[in-house]
C-alpha cells in the first residue's frame, strides 16, 4: 500500500500534506521543523481556497510565517496588528468587545447584533464575531491577512477583509514542545504540545497553555466595594486536540476540538478630559472620584490610573469542534477534490462593569450572569474543485445556523439620584443663580400631584420644601433578555481561465440568503420606571416653571435604563434578505518576475438588529433593524519577484465605496446603530519581503496610505433623524481609525555561530499617523501619531532542543489610547441647535468628560523553549 509505505518512511508531514490536504496539498500539513523560507517561492497561501504561491494570487495578502509571528510575540489577533499595515485591533469595555479594522473599516464590537466587517477564519471555520476569534491561538503555522472584500470564497461579513489563521496540524513524526515564560506585571505562562502517530494512518496533536499577568491599570476604588486595585489583568487557558486520519491514498480527515476560558477583570477606562461635572463626582465619592480637571477643562496628561468602585470581572468561555474531510475524486470525474468542513462552536461571556468609571456609586452591572451574551454556531460547507490545463474551477455551498442570547442588566447605585439632582439643578442654576445646586431636588419633580407653586418653591429651597417624591430605586433597575436566530445559505463558484500562459481571467459569484428573527422581553425590576412615570405625571407643573427646557429635563428621568415605557415590553421581529456578490479579476504576467492585475469585487455584510434599549426622545423605537451593508471595490496592482527571487515587492491601488455602512456609536447614554449612506476608502497598499544575502537575515514590511471619508448626508438620510446632531461631524469627515499612513517593518535574524549554538534577534515596529478613535469624530478623541516596537533576542542549540529568549513588547513604552468615548451622564458635547460651523458641535460649549481605554505599556520577560 503506497500510503502505508510513505508513512513508514517519511520524516516530513509536508510530504504527507501533499497527499492529503486540499487540491495540491495544503500548507497546513507542513511540519514545524522545516527550514525557514529562503526565497519568495517558499511563501504558500490559501487565499483562494487552494494552495498557491503568494505572487500568483491577484489579491492583497500579508502572509506571516510561523517564525515571523513567533519573533514578533504574536499570541492573538490584537498582537497581529504590529505586523500588518492598515490594520487596527481594539478592545473596549471587555475583551469580549474586540474590533478589527482594515483600511479604516470595521464594526465596533460592543453589540452582538452587529456582525464583523473583518472576518476571522481559524482552520477553515468562520468566527462570526471578532471577539469570538480573540484568544490564545496556540501553535500557529501562518496567518494570512486578506485586504478588501473577500465574500466570494469566505462569505458574508468580510466586506473589509479576512484574517485567515492556520494552526499547526498533527504530524506523523513524533514531537514534543514546551515553553515557560516570566515577565513584568507578574506575568507567568506555560504551554506545551505533543504530536505523533497513533497508528500507521492516524496522527494526533495536543496543545495546552495557561497565561497569567497582573493588571497594568491602577484603580482608585472610591466608595467601593470593588476589592481589586488594578485592572486589565490576564488569566486564561487553552486546550486544543487534533486528529489526522489518512484512511487511504485519496482521503484525509482532520478533526479539531478546542476549549478556552478567561477569568479576568477588564477593562476600566480613565479620564483624558474631565469636564465641569467633576465637583459632583467629588462630592459623592470617597476621594476625588475621578481625575481632577486640567485648567480650563483641557486635555489631561496620559495616566494609567482609573477610577471604579465596582468590579469589572469577565468570564469568557469558547469551545467547539470542526471536521475537515478531503476526498480525491476518480479520474472520470475530472480528478477533482471534494472538501467538507463541518463545525460547531459556542462562545459565552458573563461580565461585570462599573458603568460610570468613577469612584462614586452611580451605576454598574453585576457579574451575576445577567450581563453578557453567547453565540452558538453550526456550519457546513462543501467545495468541489479541480483543474485542467486551461481552467481552475471551484463550486460550493455553505449553510449556517447562529443563535445569539443576550442578557442585559442595570443597577442603580446609591449616588445615582443625588448625582442626577446635581446635574439638573446645576443646569437651572446656570440660567437662574437664585436656584441652588443641590443633591436633593429629584423629589421636587416626582411628588404626587405636584403644583407649579410647589415645584418652584421646592427648586428654590434645594428640595427642602414641597418635595418628597420618589427617587431612583437603589439596586437592579432592569433585566432584559434577547434571543436572535439566524439562518444563512449560500451557493458560490470561483473559476480562473488561463487564457494564455501569461493572461488569466477569474470570475467568482456568491448568492447569499439570510433569515433572522429576534425575540426579547425588556423588563424593569424593583419598581424601576416609577420615577420616570411620576415626573411625566407632573409635566404640566414642571412645564409651567421650566418652559422650553421641560422635554430635556423629563428626558433625563426617562433615559433608556429608567424609562417606564420599557417595562414588560415584548420584542418580536423577523426579516430576510438576499444578495449577489462576487469578483472579476484579470491578471497578466509581463515576465516570470512581474504580475499585474486589476479586479472588481462586491462584498456584503448582513443586516441585523440592535440588541439594546433604543428610543427616540422618550418613546421606544418600534424596530431596531438596520439594513445590509454592501461595498464595491476596485483594485489595480503589481507583484514583483526580484533579485533571483529573494525580494518581493507588491503594490496595489484600491478604491472602495461602502453603502449603508453600519456605524455603532455610543452617545453617552446608549449604543445607537445608524446606516451611514456612504463611506469611501481609497489608497495604496505596498508590501515587501527580502531574504538578504546575509545568512539568516530577512526583512519584511509594508506601508498603507488611506483616504477614508464619509459622504455628505443630512438627518433625513438616517433611520432615526434624531441621531443626526451627535453624528453631525461625520458628513465629509475622515473615518475613525483610519490613519493616513500606516507602516510596518520587521527584521529577523537567526544563524548558527557554532556547530552546537545559534543566536538570533528580531525587531518588529509599526508607525501610524494621527487618527480619531471615536465613531462620532469629537476632537478630544484624536490620537496623535505614534510608533510601537517589539524586540526579541534568542540563544539556543542548533537543533532547537532548547532556546532561551529575552523579549520586550512596546519597547519605548509608547503611551496611546485604543478607544475614547463619552463618559455616561458626565456633560454633553453636542448642542441642540446648529452651531456657527454648520454642525451641532461647538468646542467652546463642550462640557463632556471623555474617558479612554488605553494601549498596553512596555512589557518584558524571558521564555525558555524545549523541542524534541
Amino acid at each position: 500500500m503506497r500510503l502505508t509505505n510513505l508513512l513508514r518512511t517519511t520524516a516530513s508531514a509536508a510530504v504527507v500534506g501533499a497527499v492529503v490536504f486540499g487540491f495540491a496539498g495544503a500548507a497546513s500539513a507542513q511540519d514545524g521543523d522545516q527550514d525557514r523560507a529562503t526565497t519568495v517561492d517558499d511563501i504558500i497561501v490559501t487565499a483562494q481556497k487552494r494552495e498557491q504561491n503568494l505572487q500568483d494570487v491577484p489579491i492583497v495578502v500579508t502572509s506571516l510565517s510561523q517564525e515571523t509571528l513567533e519573533d514578533a510575540g504574536v499570541r492573538d489577533i490584537k498582537d497581529l496588528q504590529i505586523l500588518t499595515p492598515g490594520m487596527t485591533v481594539t478592545s473596549t469595555s471587555s475583551e469580549a468587545s474586540t474590533t478589527a479594522r482594515i483600511r479604516g473599516v470595521g464594526t465596533v464590537g460592543d453589540n452582538p447584533g452587529l456582525e464583523s466587517s473583518v472576518g476571522v477564519v481559524i482552520d477553515g471555520v468562520y468566527r462570526s464575531r471578532n471577539s469570538v476569534g480573540f484568544g490564545d491561538l496556540g501553535e500557529l503555522q501562518r496567518i494570512e491577512v486578506l485586504k478588501g472584500p473577500q465574500g466570494t470564497l469566505f462569505g458574508k461579513n468580510t466586506s473589509a477583509g479576512v484574517i485567515n489563521i492556520i494552526t499547526e496540524a498533527p504530524s506523523f513524526t513524533p514531537g514534543f514542545n514546551a515553553e515557560a515564560t516570566v515577565g513584568n506585571y507578574g506575568a507567568m505562562a506555560v504551554s506545551g504540545s505533543v504530536t505523533g502517530p497513533i497508528s500507521e494512518t492516524l496522527a494526533f496533536r495536543l496543545y495546552a497553555g495557561r497565561r497569567l499577568r497582573d493588571g497594568f491599570m491602577d484603580i482608585d476604588v472610591g466608595d467601593g466595594p470593588r476589592p481589586e486595585t488594578d485592572d486589565n489583568n490576564q488569566d486564561f487557558g487553552t486546550v486544543r486536540g487534533q486528529l489526522l486520519w489518512l484512511p487511504n491514498d485519496n482521503a484525509s480527515v482532520r478533526f479539531i476540538a478546542d476549549y478556552s476560558s478567561r477569568d479576568e477583570y477588564c477593562c476600566i477606562g480613565t479620564q483624558i478630559r474631565t469636564g465641569p461635572t467633576y465637583p459632583f463626582i467629588d462630592a459623592l465619592s470617597v476621594g476625588p472620584g475621578q481625575r481632577p480637571p486640567a485648567p480650563g477643562f483641557g486635555a489631561l496628561p496620559f495616566s494609567r490610573t482609573g477610577y471604579a468602585n465596582r468590579s469589572s470581572g469577565q468570564e469568557v468561555e469558547d469551545k467547539g469542534w470542526s471536521v475537515e474531510a478531503n476526498f480525491d475524486m476518480p479520474s472520470f470525474l475530472g480528478g477533482s477534490t471534494l472538501t467538507s468542513v463541518s463545525s460547531w462552536r459556542k462562545w459565552s461571556s458573563s461580565l461585570g462593569q462599573d458603568i460610570d468609571y468613577t469612584g462614586a456609586d452611580i451605576a454598574y452591572r453585576e457579574q451575576d450572569g445577567d450581563y453578557g451574551f453567547e453565540v452558538t454556531n453550526t456550519t457546513q460547507e462543501f467545495r468541489l474543485a479541480g483543474a485542467t490545463d486551461t481552467l481552475d474551477w471551484l463550486v460550493g455551498a455553505f449553510v449556517t445556523n447562529e443563535q445569539i442570547g443576550r442578557t442585559d442588566s442595570w443597577y442603580f447605585g446609591a449616588d445615582y439620584t443625588p448625582f442626577l439632582s446635581f446635574l439638573l439643578s446645576a443646569r437651572l442654576n446656570a440660567a437662574n443663580p437664585a436656584l441652588p445646586i443641590s443633591p436633593n431636588t429629584i423629589g421636587c419633580y416626582t411628588r404626587t400631584a405636584q403644583t407649579p407653586v410647589g415645584f418652584g418653591t421646592c427648586l428654590a429651597t434645594g428640595g427642602a420644601v414641597s418635595g418628597g417624591g420618589p427617587g431612583f430605586t437603589v439596586g437592579q433597575g432592569f433585566e432584559d433578555k434577547y434571543e436572535q436566530d439566524s439562518n444563512s445559505y449560500a451557493l458560490f463558484t470561483n473559476n480562473t481561465w488561463h487564457v494564455t500562459e501569461a493572461f488569466d481571467l477569474t470570475l467568482g459569484l456568491r448568492y447569499t440568503i439570510d433569515e433572522k428573527s429576534l425575540r426579547g422581553r425588556q423588563t424593569n425590576t424593583n419598581g424601576n420606571g416609577a420615577t420616570c412615570g411620576a415626573a411625566l405625571a407632573n409635566a404640566g407643573a414642571i412645564g409651567a416653571v421650566l418652559g422650553a427646557n421641560t422635554p430635556t429635563v423629563l428626558g433625563n428621568f426617562c433615559l433608556p435604563w429608567s424609562n417606564i415605557a420599557f417595562n414588560n415590553r415584548v420584542v418580536d421581529e423577523d426579516f430576510d434578505d438576499s444578495e449577489l456578490s462576487g469578483t472579476i479579476k484579470a491578471s497578466y504576467r509581463l515576465n516570470p518576475s512581474v504580475l499585474t492585475y486589476v479586479s472588481y469585487a462586491r462584498g456584503y455584510k448582513s443586516f441585523g438588529y440592535n440588541l439594546d434599549r433604543v428610543q427616540a426622545g422618550i418613546t421606544p423605537t418600534a424596530s431596531t433593524l438596520f439594513p445590509s451593508e454592501v461595498v464595491d471595490s476596485y483594485e489595480a496592482g503589481v507583484k514583483m519577484t526580484l533579485l533571483d527571487r529573494t525580494l518581493l515587492l507588491n503594490a496595489t491601488y484600491f478604491d472602495q465605496t461602502f453603502e449603508d455602512f453600519q456605524l455603532n456609536t455610543f452617545l453617552g447614554t446608549a449604543f445607537v446603530v445608524e446606516s451611514i449612506p456612504e463611506l469611501t476608502s481609497r489608497g495604496v497598499d505596498a508590501d515587501f519581503m527580502w531574504f538578504s544575502p546575509v545568512e539568516g537575515l530577512t526583512f519584511q514590511g509594508g506601508v498603507t496610505w488611506t483616504d477614508a471619508q464619509y459622504g455628505e448626508f443630512t438627518a433625513a438620510d438616517l433611520g432615526n433623524p434624531g441621531n443626526f446632531p451627535q453624528l453631525s461631524l461625520l458628513p465629509g469627515g475622515d473615518a475613525s481609525f483610519a490613519p493616513e499612513w500606516s507602516t510596518t517593518l520587521s527584521i529577523n535574524f537567526d544563524r548558527n555561530i557554532r556547530d552546537d549554538l545559534r543566536v538570533g534577534f528580531s525587531l518588529a515596529g509599526k508607525y501610524v499617523t494621527d487618527y480619531n478613535t471615536g465613531s462620532d469624530l469629537l476632537p478630544y478623541k484624536q490620537q496623535d501619531a505614534f510608533a510601537t516596537l517589539n524586540g526579541r533576542f534568542l540563544l539556543g542549540s542548533v537543533d532547537e532542543r532548547w532556546t532561551a529568549e529575552f523579549w520586550v513588547q512596546n519597547l519605548t513604552d509608547e503611551e496611546y489610547i485604543q478607544v475614547a468615548y463619552n463618559a455616561p451622564l458626565q456633560g454633553s458635547a453636542f448642542q441642540s441647535t446648529v452651531q456657527p460651523n454648520g454642525t451641532f458641535y461647538n468646542p467652546a460649549l463642550d462640557t463632556q468628560t471623555y474617558d479612554a481605554f488605553l494601549g498596553a505599556p512596555r512589557t518584558y520577560g524571558a521564555t525558555l523553549r524545549f523541542k524534541y
